[in-house]
């Protein structure tokens, strides 16, 4: 009797023991409450417990391994009062709980980075930059209004060209290897002319992630950096607004409510209509005479960007959007540069019942259309467009993730232009891939992440398939102590109509990879036309006390395999005598890109500061020489700080340094008589006038001097009613540094980048 007795007691415990330690999960999205829109990267933790989980880029939290019964959740996050909300959890079952967080009435004096340091323990964030519209308006900026383009010249890693027809280089590679994505559609020309000014509308930004190498099986068919940029949707409990002008251009923001969001029932249904436009080429007449010889500056461009946004009671997302950008040039020698860019696409988010998987179907179309007339020449005019399509899987357990998917997309190139023998030349292809990737992260006691993934790219119309595993690692030593490495292999189809040894690119097309490439290169078969790169990263992250952090990571950039447009070209390619690099249209190329970045932050109370040092060295290899590329920058230097004060913390300023040493370029030999002989063997060269011509030194073996530029911007907040008004003055290139932007070879004239620059800008924000 005592033994069974025993026994029974021993097996009510151990039921007593396996009902206590049943659980259940819980997901939903955190909102505000003020506007329907989704908090991001807040943690959502089980009080009393340290069950929890953090929302990701649309809001969505998971919560595994919560005890049953009563439980209460509790969110906490900069800028909103805690909130706690109870939920009733079953023993293996899945609850849904929606959270609608307030305002906090307190304005804050002290910047937190709580939320980014708990993210700092849980992401690899190898080579990455995550922005936000807060930390994009701390830049000061030349209109007043804050733009990606000029945020993006601060971050490690990115090269810009200039401040007039300026190209983005990040990390060695080319603006043809940065893959810029609006939403899931590809933009291929993010920034004006003017290099202020990227298409984009900072307040309509949601998130803007950069990506300059190491990057996941995500993304693909770029070989250099990925820009992935994603927009919120309009207010959904009321009609708000923005209108702002300065001597630049105008903005209009206008978002609202179709279907008003109620947290007792049903949906929401809302509107978000972007517009912006330049007026420079008129104000700058007025405002900086001394600009252009009294011309102006010649710049012109309209931005308009639209969404409709539908959200369901249960989170799930309907999201339908279009862009129009346009820009128009005239330069010196210039009559016509002009390029015209659209875009229409649809994001789902699915939110089954009772499943921790989301589902993201995606379908968007994109253009693109570029033509640039010179004086005495026929136009080049290039043009891109297609589809790109797929579905996204999301599986959430724990603190682990799997998200894999497949993916289909098409496109046209068609480039024209006539060359040195008068003769009209058209490039028209196309082309269609497809694939699928997979992506895991894996946490091991907050200790160990690990990010393998895996992308296998078919590019039908070439026959050709390309296998790219990816490795992201992060090993949190301490809390305050991160190592981590990132390792990929990437490929892509697409190529420049221009070549990179061109000094000043204003036209600048696209093409397919081409099918008449040399054979060989290097003494080596060449196997398939992809330009394809290997990339190695690793660095580690300090926390220097609470408020300061310190980033480092050095990078170094394979370039295996390269396509550059032929300059050295003289023979027709049925000239069997010739050889292929003086007679192929393409040559190719490998190149490498390695470097160093030193980044400093220090953020206390209200002052913020960002310091930026980047190492670097590129080169490019033809075969036969090696040589920088024009974008070769050796050092680049950028700081940065803002300081919000007064009474109600409404007054802020912010100046920024960027210092630059020179990039390469071919110097001029000497000059001779061109004799053309237009009439062949019959041609009189001793009565014939020829053109000057020119005799280049080794290429790029030059360097132009130091770039530096001061800008320095104060903003003031006036509160009217429930509307703000914020005025800004702004002076770019404060000391009036003369940077060189080009030099005239023939007439001897250099042609400098812009001079100071003052500005008044004003926005009402409703």
């Amino acid at each position: 009797m005592t033994r069974i007795f025993t026994i029974l007691v021993a097996i009510f415990l151990l039921a007593g023991h396996a009902v206590l330690a049943q659980t259940g999960k819980v997901k939903g999205f955190v909102y505000d409450k003020e506007n329907g829109e989704p908090i991001l990267f807040t943690n959502v933790t089980v009080k009393g417990t340290t069950v929890g989980a953090a929302t990701d880029l649309n809001g969505y939290y998971t919560v595994t391994n919560v005890p049953v019964g009563e439980q209460t959740l509790m969110v906490t996050y900069l800028g909103y009062d805690t909130l706690f909300q109870t939920v009733t959890i079953e023993a293996n079952q899945l609850a849904n709980a929606n959270l609608y967080m307030t305002k906090s009435s307190v304005k804050l004096s002290e910047v937190q980075i709580s939320a980014e340091r708990q993210e700092a323990l849980t992401e690899v964030r190898t080579s990455v930059t995550k922005l936000t519209p807060k930390e994009m308006k701390q830049v000061p900026t030349v209109s007043g209004e804050s733009d990606l383009a000029q945020v993006l010249q601060v971050q490690p890693g990115v090269v810009f060209t200039g401040d007039q027809g300026g190209q983005l280089y990040i990390r060695g590679g080319s603006p043809i290897q940065n893959k810029v994505l609006l939403d899931g559609m590809i933009v291929y020309n993010p920034f004006h002319s003017i290099g202020f000014f990227s298409v984009f509308d900072t307040d309509i930004i949601k998130t803007a992630d950069i990506y300059t190498g190491g990057y996941n099986a995500e993304y693909g068919d770029r070989i250099s950096s990925i820009m992935d940029i994603r927009t919120r949707g309009g207010n959904k409990v009321k009609f708000a607004g923005k209108v702002s002008a300065n001597p630049f251009g105008a903005n209009v923001l206008l978002e609202g409510p179709i279907i008003k969001l109620k947290e007792d029932r049903g949906g929401s249904l809302t509107y978000l209509v972007s517009g912006k436009t330049s007026y420079l080429k008129y104000s700058s007449k007025v405002l900086y005479p001394y600009v252009n010889n009294g011309n102006g500056l010649p710049f012109n461009f309209t931005d308009v960007f639209a969404k409709l946004s539908y959200n369901s009671t249960s989170g799930s997302q309907v999201n339908l959007f279009g862009f129009s950008f346009n820009d128009q040039v005239t330069y010196q020698a210039v009559n016509d540069y002009r390029w015209n860019s659209f875009g229409v696409g649809a994001d789902v988010l699915i939110v089954p019942s009772g499943s921790q998987v989301l589902l993201n179907p995606f379908f968007n179309y994109s253009s693109y259309r570029i033509q640039l007339s010179q004086q005495d020449e026929d136009p080049r005019i290039s043009s891109i467009g297609g589809f790109n399509g797929g579905m996204n899987f999301t599986y959430y357990f724990g603190k682990s993730e799997l998200k894999f998917g497949p993916f289909l997309q098409g496109f046209q190139t068609d480039y024209s232009f006539t060359n040195v023998a008068n003769v009209k030349k058209s490039f028209v292809e196309n082309t269609t891939d497809f694939g699928v990737y997979a992506k895991f992260k894996w946490s091991w006691k907050d200790r160990l992440v690990l990010e393998p993934s895996f992308r296998l790219h078919y590019y039908a119309s070439l026959g050709v398939a390309s296998p790219e595993p990816r490795l992201g690692l992060k090993w949190n030593i301490t809390k305050w102590l991160r190592l981590k490495y990132a390792f990929g292999l990437f490929a892509q189809n697409l190529i420049a109509a221009n070549s990179d040894r061109d000094v000043v690119n204003l036209f600048y097309g696209f093409l397919t990879a081409p099918d008449n490439l040399p054979s060989e290169f290097d003494g080596k078969e060449v196997k398939n036309p992809l330009q394809r790169a290997m990339h190695n990263i690793v660095g580690f992250e300090l926390d220097l006390g609470k408020r300061l952090t310190f980033n480092v990571e050095g990078y170094l950039k394979n370039f295996l395999q390269l396509s550059n447009v032929n300059r050295n070209k003289l023979f027709p390619e049925t000239d069997a005598n010739a050889p292929d690099q003086l007679k192929k249209d393409f040559i190719i190329e490998t190149g490498r890109a390695m470097g160093i970045d030193f980044v400093l932050k220090y953020s206390y109370k209200r002052l913020y500061l960002w310091g930026v040092y980047s190492l670097s060295k590129v080169t490019r290899y033809d075969g036969i020489n090696e040589y920088y590329p024009l974008f070769d920058r050796r050092h680049n230097v950028n700081l940065m700080a803002a300081y919000t004060f007064g009474k109600n913390l409404n007054w802020e300023a912010s100046i920024r340094w960027n210092l630059g040493s020179g990039f390469p370029f071919t110097q001029t030999a000497g000059f001779y008589e061109n004799l053309v002989f237009n009439n062949g063997i019959n041609t009189d060269y001793t009565t014939q006038n020829g053109t000057l011509g020119v005799q280049y030194g080794e290429l790029n073996t030059g360097r132009l001097p130091y770039y530096h530029r001061l800008d320095f911007s104060v903003k003031r907040k006036f509160e009217i009613g429930s509307t703000t008004l914020e005025a800004v003055i702004g002076v770019t290139n404060v000391y009036n540094r003369q940077n060189i932007f080009y030099i005239d070879r023939i007439r001897y004239q250099v042609v400098n980048q812009l001079p100071i620059l003052p500005s008044l800008g004003l926005s009402w924000q409703f």
